[in-house]
């Protein structure tokens, strides 16, 4: 069979250049990768990467999912328009309390989160419609169902992106079009860390001081721990999502980690979500000591799990 043909956006870092990678590389060579940007002066990282794949299973091209012109471009350049698998990657974060946030901080994490999926898919849905074939794959977040403190916007940006795909996916399944939703929990990128390290040394004189003191002395420090016992990395991300776009009948909503999946389940276990604002509520204000413990019994496991692994494949299991 030919090799399907995938358009991923944000390969630059994180996620989106190890997805690039992961699918470039395939021994069975079932992927041809269009691997796409905003700046292509960042494209080393992504090259280095690839390494031989590099202009045989892996070609990179500017796209800006925040400029209709330039997914227009990139998408008429290739022959017959043809994509198999669109991954909707791109995507920026913004972690604090709204009143040091403007609006246009706001607007313009929607413009990418949620108007790049719109426009990305809006480009390629009526081809894939036209072939009754493919799949779009939306790398969201658990934040996309279930809020957490000083995410707002974010939070609100995968919410949409998420309301958009459910209603979406009734459509396109008439057309034999899958949509995927990807829904990782902490991922630890660079990009992540420079979030957060940003974020230490940020102004919070537009909020009152208890706010200012409960984001910095709380809601990081917890986070910090969080991603170090929770995280996984975007080579996890990308192991996940080639394993859903390979499955004949892909399920509409995939979480990564499954650490996360009794938390969301708060939410649909209580209707009027007393439920789950109280459970929270009392993780971040009243039981913290308990919350560090148990990540750190996590991250003890999580170690243990992984030099047992090296140890198989050391001994020549699999």
């Amino acid at each position: 069979m030919a090799p399907k043909t995938v358009l991923v956006t944000g390969c630059s870092s994180g996620i989106g250049l190890a997805l690039a990678v992961r699918l470039a590389q395939d021994k069975q060579r079932r992927f041809r990768v269009i691997a796409t940007m905003r700046n292509l002066a960042k494209k080393e990282a992504l090259e280095a990467a690839a390494g031989p794949a590099l202009h045989r299973t892996l070609e990179i091209k500017q796209l800006d999912v925040c400029d209709e012109k330039s997914i227009r471009a990139c998408v008429n350049s290739l022959p017959n328009r043809h994509i198999d698998i669109l991954i909707n990657n791109a995507g920026v974060g913004l972690i604090g309390p709204i009143e040091c946030q403007s609006i246009e901080e706001m607007k313009a994490v929607m413009e990418t989160n949620f108007f790049g999926v719109v426009r990305m898919i809006k480009e390629v849905l009526p081809d894939m419609k036209r072939r009754r074939s493919g799949h779009i794959v939306v790398i969201s977040s658990v934040m996309g169902l279930q809020g957490i403190v000083f995410n707002d916007i974010y939070t609100a940006s995968k919410f949409a992106v998420e309301g958009f795909c459910e209603s979406l996916i009734i459509q396109t399944l008439k057309f034999n079009v899958f949509v995927i939703m990807i829904e990782p929990g902490p991922v630890v990128t660079e990009f992540e860390m420079k979030a957060y390290e940003d974020a230490e040394k940020a102004d919070y004189s537009q909020t009152d001081p208890e706010t200012a003191d409960i984001f910095t002395n709380l809601y990081l420090k917890n986070s910090k721990a969080i991603f170090s016992s929770l995280g996984q990395t975007p080579e996890d991300i990308a192991e996940h999502t080639l394993r859903i776009i390979t499955a004949a009948k892909p399920a509409f909503r995939h979480q990564t980690n499954a650490v996360y999946t009794p938390m969301m389940a708060l939410k649909h276990a209580d209707p009027t979500g007393a439920l789950m604002t109280d459970t929270f509520y009392k993780m971040v204000f009243k039981y913290e000591t308990l919350l560090h413990v148990s990540l750190k019994a996590i991250r003890l496991i999580r170690w243990q799990a992984q030099k047992m692994r090296q140890g198989v494949k050391m001994l020549g299991f699999r």
